[in-house]
């Protein structure tokens, strides 16, 4: 038997790149994904096959069970009554193209010198993402026209207000879960390519950018270098229907020699910036006493943590203990996990005080005769809580971890 040559649209590609196989499932995606991060230039032809039935079955369950129904009123409980039926249906739609779309962190890390952040907001950045340059992007890597219209369809679902049907002519589909893998890679095209670019052509000093969604922070080595790309970064984020804040887009001298270099010129402590939820300080080590960046949990946040954590409670006033015990210990360790950086200790143990204080509270609540002293909750519930434990490295740790330095051969 004569093996079938390639389609023409495909003959540019490596035998290794054969979306055509009518394999799904996880191994056919994984090896998708193996080729896109070998060769940045392969454009995929075929890929709607890969939507089968297990797949939207693994993504349903991927889903919050809690989180709030769409347009449809229909909940994540009640779609899953006739669960099997309804993702057959759901994959025949799909397949023929009868399916009506509903309303609805690249990050570079180098040892660099930091004197100057530009720490950048993206004006109401998701409801101005213009589609045909997000059309365009994606374009750049799927050749699937079926995949194209169904990205096409879900931008032109609309929104649903007040019972009342909008168009949207641009932003993504604020609600939906692919809402932001089409902003994140708007973004990608629109920042991280331009400045990876932007560093190696014009930069005089050192540059480094980190972008988690559109939460993005630049450092840079000289202060010209900074004020230049901001210009230009206005005119280039202008070119792609956005606009970045003018009050929250903010240059701020920042690094090694700030404190020093600003109190020459008889000015204050230099400036802070928020990024992923911590404000990022110039500090000293208590240990070394050399320069760090000291971060800890944004204030407001965490009050606005222990508010609705309080309302829960007060919620669960009379159920039993363990249930209780069990819940917080889980809401204990999820805020861990997060914050739980170096340095952020003191605002660890102010939230588990919190948590602690409030929950005697409600136990104290539940009768008139309570007999819950303090001493008697430190010795039976307060031990079964979460310790406070780092359980995140300094970054320069991780950076080392995860690019080992090549030592000179012998």
């Amino acid at each position: 038997m004569e093996e079938r040559p390639l389609a023409k649209e495909n003959t540019q590609q490596s035998n290794q790149c054969r979306t055509q196989s009518r394999e799904s499932g996880p191994n056919g995606l994984g090896r998708v994904r193996e080729v896109a991060k070998k060769d940045g230039k392969v454009r995929f032809t075929a890929l709607l096959h890969h939507v089968t039935v297990d797949l939207l079955r693994d993504s349903y369950h991927s889903l919050k069970k809690k989180a709030a129904p769409g347009v449809d009123g229909v909940t994540w409980r009640e779609y899953g009554e006739s669960l099997e039926a309804r993702l057959s249906d759901l994959h025949g739609r799909i397949h023929r193209g009868a399916y009506p779309a509903q309303p609805s962190r690249r990050v570079w890390i180098l040892r660099k010198k930091v004197n100057w952040v530009l720490d950048l907001d993206v004006r109401s950045f998701f409801d101005k993402v213009e589609h045909s340059w997000l059309v365009k992007f994606v374009e750049h890597r799927i050749a699937d026209q079926r995949i194209i219209r169904l990205i096409q369809k879900w931008l032109k679902a609309g929104v649903m207000e007040d019972g009342r049907w909008f168009e949207t002519k641009e932003g993504t589909p604020q609600g939906s879960v692919i809402s932001p893998s089409l902003a994140n890679l708007y973004l990608h095209h629109v920042l991280d390519l331009w400045v990876e670019a932007w560093r190696k052509k014009i930069a005089r000093g050192d540059v480094i950018a980190v972008r988690y969604a559109d939460d993005a922070v630049l450092g840079f080595q000289h202060g010209e270098d900074a004020e230049r790309f901001l210009e230009q970064l206005r005119e280039r984020m202008g070119k792609f229907g956005l606009e970045l804040h003018p009050e929250k887009t903010r240059l701020i001298e920042f690094g090694r020699y700030a404190t020093e270099r600003r109190a020459k010129r008889g000015e204050g402590k230099p400036e802070t910036y928020n990024f992923l939820g911590f404000p990022h300080i110039c500090g000293t080590s208590h240990k070394t006493g050399y320069f760090t960046v000291q971060r800890k949990t944004i204030g407001k946040r965490m009050a606005a943590k222990l508010k609705d954590l309080q309302a829960k409670l007060r919620q669960r006033m009379h159920e039993k203990i363990r249930g209780t015990l069990e819940w917080l210990q889980t809401v204990v360790r999820g805020y861990f996990r997060y914050h739980a950086i170096p340095g952020n200790e003191e605002r660890l143990r102010a939230f588990l005080h919190e948590v602690r204080r409030g929950w005697l509270r409600m136990l104290r609540r539940r009768s008139q005769r309570s007999r819950w002293t303090w001493t008697r909750f430190q010795e039976r519930l307060v031990v079964l809580l979460p310790a406070v434990d780092i359980q995140h490295p300094y970054p320069t740790e991780r950076f080392d971890a995860k690019h080992p330095r090549q030592e000179p051969c012998a």
